[in-house]
């Protein structure tokens, strides 16, 4: 008897995804046109201009752990609404030319309010998505996330040609708007909590980080360290290879790659378990860093994005399911806000850690060690997560069921 899939595409969950294409799309629009902006603006020097960019994540670090520990308190629509809300008003303060570090203050403030309504997203999505399809619903909800990676940089390369930065300001303001009004139609079921009597008082660092998604985030933080190399650098290794041109289609076919293989590997997870998607993601990852490292054509460039799309791509959406699983309904705003922790800390200050590697590798030679890096996380996968997986999937045939 063929079984009746619960329904995915909700209008609560197409909401939550909107919402949340439209924050990546405006934190990446933003992170390549502000620090133009801060030199041509405030004559900022290059290091000032990094922090202004750079900043905004440790604004989101800060704000992911706020939220995370109080999101079920206040309760999750709240928690987007007041997110939103909050994240609308620091895009205003970007109009007030008020010096450096105002506008320092102004993209940790923004990057905070951003964690926030990212956070209780991810939240909503990870909730209303039926347990029998997480693993593809969380796919298709990081697919909202992809099409803002590869839609931001490209808006925000084209706006910054052809129009002012209070334009920019502009389009991220109204974006801002409309995230806030559709989430006001979002319905979120009520979520059973444990009473707090008798919970640990003062500070405890599970009220803020979920231990159960702590192995699996830590998965997620190595990884984000390697795509961070490739995110950061892409530009000025296409310089030196001579291929600044097709550099530009690099993140769209790296997009493409994920688009088109998260509805199958999503569905894939329900189906046969995270394992099945990790390790064939690590090898492609891995494949894709060391062929991005001998690339000398545009065809060997372009494939390399597909790789690692598959890779990289796979690996983020994989693990946020897994994180969100192996979690009681009750702390899942803990346990998406433990994942975005520690994917920001990857790709935050993975091109920080890594610019110290250049000065002694190289590009080429850096490319060959991360690709090293993501195979090795195979392995560590392995001892974290995946031989836990393997061990419950051997008691419990009926996993590959849907």
């Amino acid at each position: 008897m063929t079984q009746i899939k619960p329904k995915l595409w909700t209008k609560d969950f197409i909401v939550a995804s909107t919402i949340n294409f439209f924050l990546v799309l405006i934190f990446y629009l933003l992170a390549v046109t502000i620090a133009v902006y801060a030199v041509e603006e405030y004559g900022a020097s290059t290091s000032e201009a990094g922090l202004v960019t750079g900043i905004f994540i440790i604004g989101a670090l800060v704000g992911r752990l706020f939220i995370g520990r109080i999101i079920d308190s206040i309760g999750r629509k709240k928690t987007i609404v007041i997110g939103l809300i909050l994240f609308t008003l620091t895009t205003l303060l970007y109009f007030l030319s008020l010096g450096l570090s105002f506008l320092l203050l102004t993209r940790f403030l923004h990057g905070m309010t951003l964690g926030m309504a990212s956070t209780g997203a991810g939240t909503i999505a990870a909730q209303i998505i039926p347990m029998a399809r997480k693993g593809e619903g969380i796919g298709y909800f990081s697919m909202s996330a992809t099409m803002g990676t590869a839609l931001g940089p490209f808006i925000g390369l084209y706006m910054s040609q052809r129009a002012s930065f209070e334009m920019i300001f502009g389009v991220c303001l109204l974006l801002g708007v409309i995230s806030l009004i559709i989430s006001l139609f979002i319905y979120v079921p009520p979520v059973e909590s444990p009473s707090e009597k008798g919970m640990p008082k003062g500070f405890q660092l599970s009220n803020y980080i979920e231990p159960k998604a702590l192995p699996i985030a830590v998965i997620t933080l190595v990884s984000g360290l390697c795509y961070s190399g490739v995110l950061s650098f892409i530009n000025f290794y296409a310089i030196e290879v001579d291929l600044v041109e097709t550099a530009s289609f690099f993140f769209v076919v790296y997009a493409i790659a994920v688009l088109l293989s998260r509805p199958f590997t999503g569905r894939l997870m329900d189906r046969k378990g995270a394992n099945f998607i990790m390790y064939p993601a690590f090898l492609s990852l891995g494949a894709g860093l060391v062929l991005l490292s001998t690339a000398n054509t545009s065809a060997m460039l372009l494939l390399a994005g597909v790789l690692i799309g598959l890779g990289f791509g796979n690996i983020q959406s994989t693990t946020q399911a897994v994180a969100v699983k192996l979690t009681p309904p009750h702390r899942m705003g803990l346990a998406t806000s433990t994942f975005f922790i520690f994917m920001d800390a990857g790709l935050g200050f993975g091109p920080y850690v890594l610019g110290f590697l250049i000065a002694m590798t190289g590009y080429s030679t850096l490319y060959v060690i991360l690709g090293g890096v993501a195979l090795a996380t195979s392995f560590l996968y392995y001892l974290l997560h995946g031989k836990k997986e393997r061990a419950s999937k051997a008691e419990n045939p009926a996993f590959d069921t849907v």
